[in-house]
Formats: structure tokens, sequence, C-alpha cells
């Protein structure tokens, strides 16, 4: 297809063809009623004109008779003006009047009519038009009185002029900017295509170009750009989960099999191979929990279940973590403390959200503990999970007095199968705070990691009237 094809198939073009189309329309319906409302005031002020002059001159003939007449057209006939007269006896000879010959056909006539006439000027005789009432009077005798209507007939051919070259102007000035639209659309356009192909080809780098104009489509094109971001941050985040997964992986894979094969090749008899084979099953368990946890991740990312919101109450969710965690916090001498006030509810799933507060106090039992205290209980050693209502938000805190994060890291840790070189001594598999994230996010909140000064504060931060999955914060 040619640049010139593609020009006049652009929806701009098409556009600017309705709306010359439309203008055009408009234009000439507006000549119209201007013409029509404009000829018929002149002919009416015409036909009056006429009328006039017709009494006058009947008030004439039956006050003085035909000499009476003769003498009035003779002075009406030397004014200056566009009043035409022309009296003449039965055998057609001139008696008076300014019209000094008019066709036979004319005399034949009775009553209104327009006709030709020839008027001495300048340059010589030229026809006009002329608008005139025919009389027949008694003896023969006959009377024509009538106007010139040159200047109407003028005006009629200026207005159907200025029709005609009207509408060319519009139509020549309007398919040139439809044109000229069309170019300008269709190059930015263009710069939208050039940018899908080039995404296309596997650069996820391509933008599309963002001009001053600020109109519709320089908004079209940020939510673009917008959305280009988001699905190189997403790509991004499939290739370093695919990373993680390879390398995390790997290492309990290959003491799995090596475990399996130092069996085999070393025997030892049912005792030994059943020892191997629970070790087996525990490895297992964990890479299938590792495996169901990146699936839970996923299935929030993708808001698959938004339909279980339900209106939960807060307290309720948090004694029942807390209850959960007390023996295993109680083995580390960590002892675990409350502070909810009565009635904080919120729509959510009660089962997600008890899922994500339940990984934080995981963590916190795990590295909350701090060093040199043997485990020992005391007001140093404890986990506080609080709740509350901030600026129509809900914040549930999770707090410690370990070890911390460094502020550097703590928007990484909540990325896929990060850990801390620190926190590799404790089992885990990196994915607890993501999940945290994932939940959060789900619910139309974040989640905030701060210094506790000394240990480590959670915040998930909740709105309190969080609907689907499908509004929930990108």
């Amino acid at each position: 297809m040619t640049a010139v094809a593609r020009l006049l198939r652009t929806s701009a073009f098409r556009l600017s063809l309705i709306y010359i189309a439309v203008f055009g329309t408009a234009a000439a319906l507006a000549i119209a009623y201007i013409y029509w409302n404009t000829s018929g005031l002149i002919e009416r002020q015409l036909e009056g004109a006429i009328q006039a002059e017709i009494r006058g001159l009947s008030e004439q003939y039956r006050a003085g008779g035909l000499n009476q007449l003769t003498r009035t057209v003779a002075n009406r006939s030397r004014r200056e003006g566009d009043d035409l007269y022309l009296l003449t006896d039965r055998e057609g000879r001139y008696l008076a009047g300014n019209l000094t010959e008019v066709s036979p056909d004319l005399w034949n006539t009775v009553g209104q009519i327009e006709f030709v006439y020839g008027r001495p000027g300048a340059d010589g005789p030229s026809k006009r038009l002329a608008l005139a009432n025919v009389f027949r009077l008694r003896e023969g005798y006959r009377l024509i009185v009538g106007r010139d209507i040159e200047d109407r007939r003028e005006f009629q051919t200026v207005i159907w002029r200025a029709f005609f070259i009207g509408l060319g102007l519009v139509a020549l000035f309007g398919l040139g900017g439809g044109i000229l639209v069309s170019r300008s659309l269709l190059a930015r356009i263009e710069d939208v295509n050039a940018t899908s192909r080039t995404i296309m080809a596997g650069d996820l780098s391509g933008r599309i170009p963002v001009t001053s104009a600020d109109d519709e489509i320089d908004r079209l094109s940020e939510n673009l750009n917008a959305m280009l971001d988001r699905i190189e941050q997403l790509m991004a985040g499939l290739r370093e989960v695919s990373d993680n997964i390879a390398h995390d992986l790997k290492t309990p894979l290959n003491r799995l099999r090596n475990r399996i094969e130092g069996a085999l090749r070393q025997g030892g008899g049912e005792s030994s191979y059943r020892d191997a084979l629970e070790m087996t099953i525990e490895e297992a368990d964990d890479l299938i929990k590792t495996f169901n946890a990146l699936l839970s991740i996923a299935r929030l990312e993708a808001g698959s279940v938004g339909e279980s919101m339900q209106e939960v109450d807060i307290g309720a969710v948090v004694r029942d973590a807390a209850e959960l965690y007390e023996p295993v916090a109680d083995e580390r001498g960590v002892a675990l403390k409350t502070e909810i006030p009565d009635g904080l509810k919120m729509r959510a799933d009660r089962q997600l959200l008890g899922q994500a507060l339940a990984n934080l106090i995981d963590n916190a039992i795990k590295y909350g503990v701090p060093q040199g205290t043997g485990g020992a209980p005391g007001e140093a050693s404890d986990i506080t999970i609080s709740a509350g209502q901030k600026d129509g938000q809900i914040e549930i805190c999770v707090a410690d007095h370990g070890q911390g994060i460094p502020s550097a890291d703590r928007e990484r840790v909540l990325e896929r199968f990060v850990r801390l070189e620190e926190s590799r001594t404790p089992p885990g598999s990196g994915l607890g705070l993501s999940l945290v994230a994932a939940v959060a996010h789900l619910h139309g909140g974040d989640v905030q990691i701060e210094s506790n000064k000394p240990g480590l504060r959670v915040v998930l931060s909740l709105p309190m009237k969080s609907a689907s999955g499908g509004e929930r914060a990108a």
C-alpha cells in the first residue's frame, strides 16, 4: 500500500471528510436561508414600491383623466432612479415615459411581467432586467409601470458565486487540513507501531515517544509506556525467579540425589534405607512447600482469589496466629504479645491474611531473638503483634528485637528467593516476605520494613474498604 493510500484510509482523514460534509451542508443551508430571506425582503419592497406608484398614477388618472396622467408620467420619468414608465396611444405611439421601446410581446401581456430593456450609458446601451405591471386604459391606451431589478439579479449572482466559491474553499481547505492532520496522526501512530515491532522483536526497552502537546495520544502513550514498564518488570522478575529457582533448588535436589545414591551404594540394610528415605521425604516436603509458595504468590499476583473476600475481625486473626505459634516461641524463649483493639474489622480474605501474618511471626521467631540472650525470656526478646487504624488504613505490625535488616536490603527482601547471608542458617526458601507482599497487593495495600531500634518492625498496611483483587494496587 502506498503512502498516499495509507493516508487516505486513516480515521483522521475520514473524520475530516465527514466534518467537511457536515460543515458544507450547514454553510449551504445558512447561505440558502440568508438568500431566501433577503430575496423575499427585496421582492416585497420592490412590489410595494411598484404598487405605490400604481396607486399614485391611478389617482392622477381618475382626477384629471388622460392628460393629467400623461403630464404625471412625463414628470416622474425625468427623476433619477430605477422607476420605469411608458404611456402610448392605441397605435403604440409614444406619449410619455423613460422607456423608449418595448417588445411586441410585452404589449400583448396584461399584469405583472419581467422583461429586458435597454438603458443608455457612458459605455453605450446596456441590457437590464425590469419588473413591471402592464395596464390597458380606455380607448386602447396602454401604460407600463415598473422598476429596474438588475441589482437584484446581480445580488443573486453574487450569492450563488459566493455559495460555490465558499463550498469550494471549504472543501479545499478541509481536504488540506484533513491531509495535514492525517499525516501528523499517522506519524504518531507509526511511532506506536514501530515501538510494538521493537518489543515483538524481543527488545522490551522500547518506549513510545511522548510529545509536549499533552493531548489524548500523549496520555495514551504514557499509559502504554507505564504498561510496558510493568511488563518489563514482570519479565525481569520472571527471569530472576527462574535463575533463583535454578540456584536455590539445585542444591537440595543434588543433596537428595546424592543421599539416595549413597544409600544404594553403601547398603546397610533396612535401617539404613529407612533413614535415607525419611531424610529424602523431608527434603521433598521442603521442595513441595517451596513450589506451593511459588504457586500461591502467582495466584495472588493474578488476583484469582479475590472472590473469597469477606468481613474479617482483625483481632481474631491475630490472636489465632499468635496462639498457633506460641509453642514454637516458647521453645525459642520468646514471648508473643498482642495489642489489638476491639471491633477492628475490614473486608479481606481471612485465610490469606492469616497466612501472611503467620509468615511474619515465623520470621520474627527465627530471626528476632537478640544475639547473646541465649533464648532467655525477657522484655528484650519479646515479639509484639499490634494493629490499629490510621488515615483510612489498618496497620498490622510485627516487631522483634533481633538483628534487623540493613536499610539497603529492606526493599530487596520482598522479592522471591532473597535470603540475606546472616539468615541462611535457619531453614527457609526466601519466599515468606514475597507472599506477604503479594497478599498486601491483592488487598490494595503494601508492606513497610522499618527499624525497631533494635530489631525489625514489619508493617502490613491494608485499606479499610478493600474490595476484590481486581482493584488491588499495581
